[in-house]
């Protein structure tokens, strides 16, 4: 055998040992890529459901501090106290989340009661109201607010009243609680530490904003 067919047979047989060891070393790097993939798409999810959470959490903030606003703007001085009270209405529970009124259709909430004034709310925009209109208004105004957030946020307004003989459902000094809240699931059966102030008389677990105000 020539120097010249030596070499030539020399590489054939490294070529066909080489061969084998790329195959191998292909399946591991699809598995390696694949591995890595599978971390970039959780990631992903991850940083969906955060984010989708802290997207409602802002906004119901919003929402919170816009009623807190307008219970300021329609406050008045109390007959039987020394600071201000707002109308006994505003804590009427069916004047929010559209409780008092119907949609003769299945589309949301928002488009059902935002998109034009209902008959049934007053305009206060145009028209002069008085305080227990306001009251009817901003609940209709703030709930819309709540509706273009998220359709499954739900908006109310309680008082810790300090004083039960005085006609007034949150007396002076009394603590103003508005409360936003939205369903929420276990993430990777991790059981959460639910608020139990957003979660009174529901049967399915809610997280929520919570602002209290003292007018």
């Amino acid at each position: 055998m020539t120097c010249r067919e030596y070499k030539i047979h020399q590489f054939s047989n490294y070529s066909g040992t080489q061969a084998g060891v790329g195959m191998i070393e292909v399946l591991i790097t699809l598995f390696i890529l694949s591995i890595g993939l599978l971390g970039v798409a959780y990631l992903q999810f991850v940083a969906s459901f955060t984010n989708a959470e802290a997207l409602s959490r802002s906004q119901s903030l919003m929402v919170a501090v816009q009623l807190s606003e307008r219970l300021r703007a329609n406050a008045v001085n109390s007959v039987t106290g020394d600071g201000y009270v707002v109308h006994n209405a505003y804590f009427d529970p069916q004047l929010y989340n559209f409780s008092n009124l119907s949609c003769g259709t299945s589309d949301s909430p928002y488009n059902c009661f935002c998109l034009a004034l209902p008959a049934a709310i007053p305009d206060c925009r145009s028209n002069i109201c008085s305080a227990g209109q306001f009251a009817v208004f901003d609940a209709y105004e703030v709930s819309c607010s709540a509706a273009a957030s998220g359709a499954s946020i739900d908006l109310a307004l309680s008082c810790d009243d300090n004083n039960l003989s005085d006609p007034d459902s949150c007396s002076v000094g009394s603590r103003h609680s508005i409360i936003l809240a939205w369903p929420v699931e276990n993430w990777q059966n991790i059981d959460r530490t639910l608020n139990t102030r957003c979660n009174v008389g529901r049967s399915e677990p809610h997280d929520c904003v919570i602002s209290d105000v003292i007018l």
